[in-house]
């Protein structure tokens, strides 16, 4: 380096953008932190409520019982049968659905005009609200296809609509960020292409689609608006037997005893949040833990 270029470094003009630069930095740090911060307290803030008003109502008859009309006798068993039938449903029906239209569009898909189309319109459906796939299904799977209202069964299937965009765009990812040299070698030792892609790309892919599945699932689990729209919310005072019995879920009954007049339901409803964020604190870790376990650095 020479004279002329140390001695514009130090500048006094220099000096002042570095100093500006270094400003801006630490500025975003403290944004982003205090952002983390704010994000963090309102957690807190609610597992403490839901904790005050709410475990003291945990115990071993709420947690195996059903709902009933009596705040004491009243359980959270019966809607978190529904809640996990529903999700299996769901799963069935979104993961391999998802998982082919990814591979198929990422792998296999002609570059067109239809295409294009098709992939504007996974993205559009990833962001529609939730009631409108409630409409759809009660069009669809209730009044035109008469399958059980307020079962597993529906509720899965109106689910499996709105998840099915979110694993296609999180598998679409994932596949595409398995380095092209994978494929190359695969296919200069003589696999075919379907071989290429299900032997050597989705299992490395397949942590990131595991990831962005399980994401979806528990964002579906929270989901209340779609199920109210098939009739999930009626009484229900026992178990659901399979998937086409009548059920509820833990959404739902928490929006049931958050509406009742009796006093004693408030505990309960604070008992179900807290069973229900067990649920979706167990369902992101375990897509944490698959993340971290089976990442693969290029």
């Amino acid at each position: 380096m020479t004279d002329t270029n140390i001695s514009r470094w130090q500048t006094d003009e220099m000096t002042k953008r570095l100093a500006r630069r270094h400003a801006a930095e630490k500025r975003f740090r403290l944004l982003g932190l205090a952002a983390i911060v704010l994000s963090l307290s309102f957690l807190a803030l609610l597992l403490v409520i839901m904790l005050k008003n709410g475990l003291g109502g945990i115990d071993w008859g709420f947690l195996t019982g059903s709902d009933s009309t009596n705040a004491d006798a009243a359980g959270v068993w019966g809607a978190a049968k529904g809640s996990i039938l529903t999700m299996l449903v769901t799963l069935a029906l979104s993961f391999p659905l998802g998982v082919l239209s990814a591979i198929y569009l990422e792998e296999f898909a002609p570059k067109n005009r239809w295409i294009d189309l098709v992939e504007v319109s996974i993205n559009n459906l990833a962001a529609v609200p939730s009631i409108i796939f409630g409409l759809l299904g009660l069009a669809i799977f209730i009044n035109t296809m008469h399958l059980p209202r307020s079962s597993p069964l529906v509720g899965g299937l109106t689910l499996a609509l709105m998840t099915m965009p979110v694993i296609v765009i999180s598998g679409r990812n994932a596949i595409k960020a398995v380095p092209p040299s994978i494929r190359d070698a695969a296919l200069a030792i003589g696999a075919s292409p379907v071989q290429t892609v299900f032997h050597h790309v989705l299992p490395l892919a397949l942590p990131g689609i595991m990831t962005g599945t399980i994401i979806g699932m528990a964002r579906a689990l929270g989901e209340t608006a779609p199920l109210l729209m098939i009739g999930m919310r009626a009484f229900v005072s026992t178990p659901p037997e399979g998937i086409a019995a009548p059920s509820s879920v833990l959404p739902m009954q928490i929006f049931l005893w958050s509406d009742e007049i009796d006093r004693g339901f408030v505990q309960n409803t604070s008992a179900a949040i807290i069973v229900l964020l067990v649920f979706l604190l167990a369902m992101n870790g375990l897509a944490i833990y698959l993340r971290n376990k089976f990442e693969v650095r290029w």
